[in-house]
């Protein structure tokens, strides 16, 4: 896929627990975790939102486009 999810990287430089943040967000922890290991196919704007108030930053931060990685972009269309 050609969005990498850097949430983990953000969770990092906040000193941040993703469970906290779940919590927080008011989603599951398993949700969570799908999202910043870059397994989730979507994300709600509302989740992104709520994400982006807790860590105090942008959605280009947790979401990259990488160029050249679009194996099944064509599929996702």
């Amino acid at each position: 896929m050609a969005i990498t999810v850097n949430l983990d990287v953000m969770l990092a430089k906040r000193k941040r627990r993703l469970g906290d943040v779940a919590d927080a967000v008011g989603i599951s922890i398993q949700n969570l975790s799908v999202l910043k290991t870059g397994k989730a196919r979507a994300i709600r704007f509302s989740t992104l939102s709520a994400i982006c108030r807790e860590l105090e930053c942008q959605p280009g931060d947790i979401l990259e486009y990488v160029p050249g990685d679009d194996g099944d972009a064509e599929s996702d269309a």
